[in-house]
This record gives C-alpha cells, structure tokens and sequence, in this order.
C-alpha cells in the first residue's frame, strides 16, 4: 500500500488551498492507511485555535483539521523551524496533536513516503 503525506505550506485565508487539500486528505484517509501530514512554512498557521475567518468573510474550516482522528490520521508533524520564526512556542495549544521536528528529522520523515501532495 502506498505512503501518502499531505504537505501544508500555505497561510489559511487568501486562498483555498488549506481547504482543498483537507478535503482531499479526508478523502484519501478512506483509501490509504498509511498517511502523514506535514505543516511546514506557513503551513503551520492552519493549526492555530480561535482564529476568526468570517472577519474577512472566509469560511471557517481549521476546526475541521480536529476531525483527523476520527479518520485514523494520527501521524502529524510540525516544522519546529517554521513555528519559531512566525513567534510561536512547543506551548501553543494546536487544535490537533502534531510532533514538532526539526528540519532535518522532518525530511527524514516525509522521505518515508511514496508521494507528497502539496497545498
């Protein structure tokens, strides 16, 4: 069976590419058993709690990324890199649980898979 990650990288308003690739990571969780998600960049924004989409007239979608295990989606990762230079800390309360790694674990890691889809 093929290793599947799902490779965040984008902020999660300006456009719909966090919402696209959690729609397709939903989708793929009922074809695969093995599947990682990657937040790298600002990927790691997605997770933030008590963000506020509708103030700028976005829908609200990163309370979904709270449904991953629900659909057996237990291995996440966080670029440990990127949270520290957008100001947050091993403390932030992400609405999922996610690993920190350093940059280079993390591409050890993501090297594990067959394919990377990119959002």
């Amino acid at each position: 069976m093929k290793r599947i990650a799902f490779l965040f990288t984008h902020a999660p308003h300006g456009d719909a590419s966090g919402r696209e690739g959690l729609d397709a990571l939903l989708a793929t969780s009922a074809l695969s058993d093995y599947i990682g998600v990657f937040f790298i960049g600002d990927g790691v924004l997605q997770l933030l709690p008590c963000q506020q989409p509708d103030t700028i007239l976005m829908r609200n979608y990163i309370a979904t990324f709270g449904v991953l295990p629900l659909y057996d989606i237990e291995r996440c990762y966080l670029c440990a890199v990127s949270t520290d230079q957008r100001g947050l800390n091993a403390d932030t309360a992400w609405v999922i649980d996610v690993e920190r790694l350093a940059p280079d674990a993390l591409r050890a890691t993501l090297a594990d898979y067959d394919t990377v889809l990119t959002f």
